[in-house]
């Protein structure tokens, strides 16, 4: 759910990923965990996904400099959010971001790429890969802010 818009998308990839798992276990040696083997393929699934509807992604134009993205985000990331969120608010919210935020976001937070790795993986520029990630937290924030929390919590003074 992570990496799609919505349920029908998420099925759809976790079909994709299971007869791809059935039709390649003798692939699988043992070496590592059964599950990590499938949490692979299901990645690359998603970023394959991914990369058949690249129209929906975000570029940088090449006057844009990452720095000032930085400075945008510098003092709206270091306050914190007095609310606590549920995995399926944040899931939620996460599924109201662009395909490439999404994709980028959680490439970098949950599967530990580095902007290197996203970069090559997808076939962008690191900048691309950094701005992303920073948009997406932004928006996610934002998300978070306007559909999950009460009317007077998004007036407090620490958000």
């Amino acid at each position: 759910m992570r990496y799609t818009k919505d349920a029908d998308q998420a099925q759809d990839v976790l079909q994709e990923g299971f007869i791809k798992v059935f039709n390649n276990l003798e692939r699988y040696k043992g070496a590592g965990s059964f599950e990590g083997w499938i949490r692979r393929i299901m990645v690359n699934l998603s970023i394959d996904y991914f990369r058949k509807s690249r129209h929906d992604f975000v570029l940088l134009t090449q006057d844009h400099q990452m720095e000032s993205f930085e400075e945008e985000l510098e003092d709206e990331e270091d306050r914190p959010i007095e609310h606590n969120f549920g995995a399926s608010q944040i899931i939620e919210a996460m599924q109201k971001l662009t395909p490439a935020y999404r994709m980028v976001f959680n490439m970098y937070v949950f599967e530990n790429y580095q902007h290197k790795e996203i970069a090559e993986i997808l076939r962008i520029s690191v900048g691309t890969s950094k701005s992303n990630l920073a948009k997406a937290k932004r928006n996610l924030r934002k998300i978070l802010i306007r559909d999950f929390t009460k009317p007077d919590e998004q007036n407090v003074n620490t958000i």
